[in-house]
């Protein structure tokens, strides 16, 4: 697909057309120069933009909160649900094994393309340019931040709702892991033991299985 229609859609055309093509180059297609160095500038850049952008808007808000904030806006999911906005899978370069094992839809994709595209606008650019960048992509999500009651993650309300209730927190144990090391599905329960509750969580890493199970545990709890 013609890179230009992505130019478009960015609202950044590239002086270094071959910046772009670097940062949509997967490590699986090319060992040499590939998005991984973009990456990591991609990275610094976004969360600096989105700091300030929050602290601006947040004035009341303490550390602690502005830090899961940013975190909501910046974590792999936040960065693959902008990458899907503007449908960056279909330009990504990828190898034969990533292609075939459908690599153009994961997050972990995705979210690294993101940040090497926006450290590729940074250096064919200016901090200037790359900020008004991230600021388009994220208008939408900029503009309905999360309210402070959800930005706990579930693990995190499930033991604080236990603990107000004096209950032993949860226990988590893997029951399953299937896949290859670079594509793994976990499967793991969470057991509140006094309660009788155990709930079953699944997830593309330990943590997200935790969550998963954790979300279930909160609902069960709260019926």
């Amino acid at each position: 697909m013609s890179i230009n229609r992505l130019q478009s859609t960015l609202d950044y055309q590239f002086k270094q057309e071959e910046l772009l093509k670097q940062a949509l180059t997967h490590r699986s297609f090319c060992r040499g120069a590939n998005n991984e160095r973009l990456e990591f500038l991609g990275d610094s850049v976004l969360s600096l933009v989105i700091s300030h952008n929050i602290y601006e808007q947040q004035p009341n808000a303490s550390e602690g909160d502005l830090s899961r904030i940013r975190a909501s806006l910046v974590n792999e999911a936040a960065l693959a649900r902008v990458a899907r906005d503007i449908n960056l899978g279909d330009y990504v370069l990828l190898g034969g094994g990533e292609l075939k094992s459908g690599g153009f839809r994961r997050e972990s994709i995705l979210s690294d393309t993101m940040e090497a595209i926006l450290g590729a606008i940074y250096l064919d650019s200016n901090f200037t340019q790359v900020q008004n960048s991230i600021l388009y992509l994220y208008r939408v999500y900029l503009q309905n931040l999360p309210s402070q009651s959800n930005l706990k993650d579930p693990k995190t309300r499930l033991q604080e709702y236990l603990q107000s209730e004096k209950i032993d927190i949860p226990e988590y144990a893997v029951v399953k892991i299937i896949g290859k090391s670079h594509d793994q599905t976990f499967t793991l329960t969470c057991r509140i033991l006094s309660l009788n509750i155990e709930t079953s969580g699944i997830g593309s890493s330990r943590k997200k299985a935790e969550q998963d199970a954790a979300i279930k545990a909160l609902k069960v709890l709260k019926k």
